[in-house]
């Protein structure tokens, strides 16, 4: 896309990794995130009064561990994981400001080996895309409102990543490349 503005041109703003587990498999859980993205995890843990009976969900219960990464390390960490799902997307996993994928096996992903420690696991990861501006919304003094043109499309985001990155798209129904 052409852009007129320069204001307008949707930019990477951050790259979250995330694997949900609870005790042993956390640690492992945690492990892996270190090794793929060489940052500290964070652990996510339950509200402080949420209480899910049927999936066993007390008070801050750890339940994940996540990762974010922002900048230049984040734009070569996003290559390394689309290398390991062979550079393709699937248009469904596309949404307004961002798309979501998972890697079933952490060994699918180039120069990570296989840790006995952690065995076989997966992880998603989420891409979030920003304009500039949309800072007016998240401040905490004199806090605005943003229109809606400031969200980055579905379609902003496929040519963001068929020019960028050399990404492929699928369609879920036919199969077939956009």
């Amino acid at each position: 896309m052409n852009y007129e503005n320069v204001m307008r041109i949707p930019s990477l703003k951050k790259i979250v990794i995330s694997a949900g587990a609870t005790g042993v498999e956390l640690e492992k859980a945690q492990k892996l995130l270190e090794i793929v993205s060489k940052k500290k995890a964070q652990i996510i843990k339950s509200g402080p009064k949420t209480r899910i009976p049927a999936f066993s969900v007390n008070p801050d219960m750890p339940l994940g561990t996540r990762v974010t990464l922002r900048g230049k390390e984040a734009v070569e960490l996003l290559k390394t994981l689309l290398d390991a799902i062979d550079n393709t997307l699937n248009e469904n996993q596309i949404q307004n400001n961002h798309f979501s994928f998972g890697i079933q096996e952490y060994v699918n992903v180039p120069g990570i080996k296989y840790v006995r420690e952690i065995g076989i696991k997966g992880f998603n990861v989420t891409v979030v895309f920003e304009r500039a501006g949309v800072r007016v919304k998240k401040k905490k003094i004199k806090q605005g409102k943003i229109p809606i043109r400031q969200i980055v499309s579905k379609e902003e985001i496929i040519n963001f990543m068929k020019t960028k990155l050399n990404s492929v798209i699928f369609k879920l129904k036919m199969g077939e490349r956009i």
